[in-house]
């Protein structure tokens, strides 16, 4: 990496400024890559941020594609890099080994790259070596797990966490029409992560709104396997459901398949992530899934967007702010019937 570009000196201008600038984007502007349609996903803005600048190599990190959304990350932030040509990504291997993960980082401040953009399998454990290569002069876009410091991070993106959890309970809201006798059950994720605490917290304080509350709750583990046997114990505690939201849609596969098991089709089941398989059974209304709630897989392709943005010295062109935000936030809508055609294309393949 040569001299810091005199365009990309006023992009670090404001790392030690901790003015936490959120831009909510709608989840559908990039699309969240599936197998067969990434490169349809993906796209360039049509804007004069598209024209081509200098080189910018990036550096990219994330955990290994051990289901869909993982897998669809790296999967999208390829596709987006390809849509310029002046990007030139340098991908790391899939890992959710920690030590490895630093050390790829460690590879990448000294080959000198421009930016890495870096989803870490342990924010916390990854906060270190981030801050290193800040320090150093490259640029690092965290996405979707935080660091613990933010001068580990020019910019950082996020899917809503609480947001989904506050999606699906106001659909079950909705759908209960007043009615406070309604059972509602939960199958989150793993437990000890804040992402998991997050979303049920967003569930709980949307469901009292109008006079709900969680009834019966298990914890899952992000797997089919888990979320089938989660599903089980569930529905054998509960034996009337109404409404049932599941936070992740790969261990939905499993939560599913307990469901058609146990001969259960009483309660409306909302998903969570948003994948493909999920849209197309909303879409079919032959199942109890009824709806979906979007956790965004292109957080990384828009991480690989803003890595290019920072080290041309560019800004948002929507925005009148001249420097990119320091934390961007994605939407969690939710999808049903009635607008699963605007989301399926671009749904990522559990």
């Amino acid at each position: 990496m040569s001299t810091i570009h005199p365009r990309r000196r006023r992009a670090f201008a404001l790392v030690g400024a901790f003015a936490a600038a959120t831009l909510v984007l709608g989840a559908c502007t990039n699309g969240s890559g599936g197998d067969d349609d990434t490169s349809d996903a993906i796209g360039k803005s049509n804007t004069d941020n598209d024209k081509s600048g200098d080189k910018v190599v990036i550096g990219f990190s994330a955990p290994a594609a051990d289901h869909g959304w993982m897998g669809s990350i790296t999967k999208s932030a390829i596709a987006q890099a390809k849509e310029y040509d002046d990007i030139d990504l340098k991908v790391a291997e899939g890992t959710n080994d920690v030590n490895l993960q630093i050390s790829q980082v460690e590879t990448f401040i000294n080959d000198k790259v421009d930016a890495i953009v870096l989803l870490p399998f342990d924010g916390a454990a990854m906060t270190a070596v981030a801050r290193k290569a800040m320090d150093a002069g490259i640029v690092v876009i965290n996405v979707d797990r935080e660091f613990n410091s933010p001068f580990a991070a020019r910019t950082t993106v996020l899917g809503d966490n609480y947001g989904m959890g506050v999606s699906a309970g106001t659909f079950v809201c909705e759908q209960a029409k007043g009615d406070k006798n309604k059972v509602v059950a939960e199958i989150a994720g793993i437990d000890s992560l804040p992402l998991t605490q997050d979303r049920s917290r967003g569930f709980a304080d949307a469901l009292k709104v109008c006079g709900l509350k969680v009834n019966n709750r298990v914890a899952a583990e992000f797997t089919v396997e888990s979320g089938e046997k989660a599903a089980s114990n569930l529905l054998q505690a509960a034996p009337k459901i109404d409404y049932l939201w599941n936070h992740d849609d790969d261990q939905g596969v499993g939560v599913l398949a307990a469901i058609k098991n146990a001969n259960r089709d009483e309660f409306v089941m909302i998903g969570g992530a948003g994948s493909a398989n999920v849209m197309r059974d909303i879409k079919a209304d032959n199942t109890v899934l009824k709806a979906t709630v979007i956790y965004p897989s292109t957080q990384a392709a828009d991480g690989v967007k803003l890595a290019r943005l920072l080290v041309q010295g560019k800004s948002l062109s929507d925005l009148a702010e001249v420097e990119v935000p320091r934390q961007i936030k994605l939407s969690a809508p939710v999808v049903t019937k009635a607008n699963v055609d605007d989301y399926l294309d671009s749904a990522f393949e559990s």
